[in-house]
């Protein structure tokens, strides 16, 4: 349940308010032991359980079709051939327990084959539950997407959730431009600019400033249509960053496929070790960061969130 977990912990609220919003909705409960267990993985979501949560996440209204598809996906290729669906199953708690339960000949309408009914029921159960949570993380993040965007379409096949992330951010054309002020030790010897970006739109290529004086450049990257989250990396001049503790970057696009931008990492060399600087988060839900980094954007023409896979070897996530 990765991505539910993020949707929940980007809504930064708690069960109690969850379970508020969906009382005031008027449409189905969502009491905070259900949504506990879902969270956990212990629980495979019922669809409109599911819905009424990310509602309550405020998840807009135009993604949620594609959360259904994929649930509805999950729901169908966990049910095994020849099961039919028994609602009157309970657990040892009285919860409702969403499986798929064989219907043998002759067992129909006695004690005895109702309590052989339940006992598959419940050892499919912790089967399936877990499982299909798994699966449908998988299918979300392959489905889930934005309206618009950069470029559009995740893989179809995933290796991990671990490389699947969500993140918000910005885009602008050519002749346009970013700028922002980070912070770094003036004993670096050193630093790096990483940019994670989405290699779904090609040929991205800009030129760096560092306190207006010409740095470096963020060199075209080929397309990748499948795995479209990059961290790419430019060194900055030693004599640019050296005996300073502020640097402002600004970022022009020199390409005609645009330029886009999600997370900033700076990194510097101090007494010969690498370490993290300073970070400046791009997009719509990371407006703090924004404005204590003093980042503008010129000619801004995106800004929305997307979910991508990094490739599947973690070598090939950094770039030059």
């Amino acid at each position: 349940m990765k991505l539910l977990t993020e949707q929940f912990a980007r809504a930064d609220v708690s069960l109690r308010e969850l379970q508020t919003r969906a009382d005031r909705a008027g449409g189905t409960r969502l009491p905070r032991t259900t949504c506990a267990d879902m969270l956990a993985g212990r629980r495979f979501p019922k669809k409109a359980v599911m819905v009424a949560f990310l509602q309550g996440c405020r998840v807009p209204d135009h993604q949620l079709p594609a959360w259904e598809r994929a649930w509805e996906r999950v729901r169908v290729n966990q049910m095994p051939s020849g099961y039919t669906e028994d609602r009157s199953v309970e657990s040892s708690n009285g919860t409702p327990l969403a499986v798929q339960v064989m219907t043998a000949p002759g067992d129909t309408g006695t004690a005895r084959a109702a309590g052989r009914r339940r006992r598959r029921a419940v050892l499919l159960t912790a089967v399936l539950v877990p499982t299909a949570a798994v699966t449908l993380s998988v299918l979300i993040a392959q489905r889930v997407t934005p309206q618009r965007g950069p470029s559009e379409g995740v893989p179809d096949h995933i290796v991990g959730l671990a490389h699947i992330v969500s993140d918000d951010g910005r885009a602008f054309p050519r002749g346009g431009s970013s700028r922002f002020t980070v912070t770094v030790d003036p004993a670096n010897a050193g630093v790096q600019l990483i940019r994670r970006l989405d290699v779904g739109v090609g040929l991205q290529h800009a030129t760096i400033t560092v306190n207006g004086a010409s740095a470096a450049k963020w060199r075209p990257l080929l397309q990748d249509s499948i795995y479209k989250w990059r961290n790419q990396t430019v060194t900055l001049p030693p004599n640019l960053t050296t005996g300073r503790r502020s640097l402002t970057i600004v970022n022009t696009c020199v390409s005609s496929s645009g330029f886009n931008e999600f997370l900033y990492t700076v990194r510097h060399m101090v007494n010969g070790v690498w370490s993290t600087a300073d970070t400046v988060d791009i997009g719509r839900h990371h407006t703090a960061s924004e404005a204590t980094h003093d980042y503008r954007i010129v000619g801004e023409d995106w800004a929305d969130t997307q979910t991508f896979a990094y490739p599947p070897r973690k070598e090939d996530w950094s770039v030059q």
